[in-house]
């Protein structure tokens, strides 16, 4: 079995235009800023919805972030 040796060829990198970044770069950081309160701030006097199913649902990551809750 013989091995050639293959010459280097020229690749150009895809670049991605601001213009199209900014608006998936926002709308993810809004995502996780709302992720980060339901898990953070989701109960009692900050609470968005009524009962403790939210604080029920994310309690784990709650404390797997370090938020204390009880």
């Amino acid at each position: 079995m013989a091995y050639t040796a293959s010459t280097a060829t020229d690749v150009s990198i895809p670049t991605i235009p601001l213009g199209e970044l900014l608006p998936w770069a926002i709308f993810g950081g809004l995502l996780l800023m709302l992720a980060l309160y339901f898990v953070g701030a989701e109960q009692g006097a900050t609470a968005m919805f009524k009962g403790m199913y939210v604080h029920e649902f994310v309690h784990d990551g709650r404390h797997l972030l370090g938020f204390p809750c009880h």
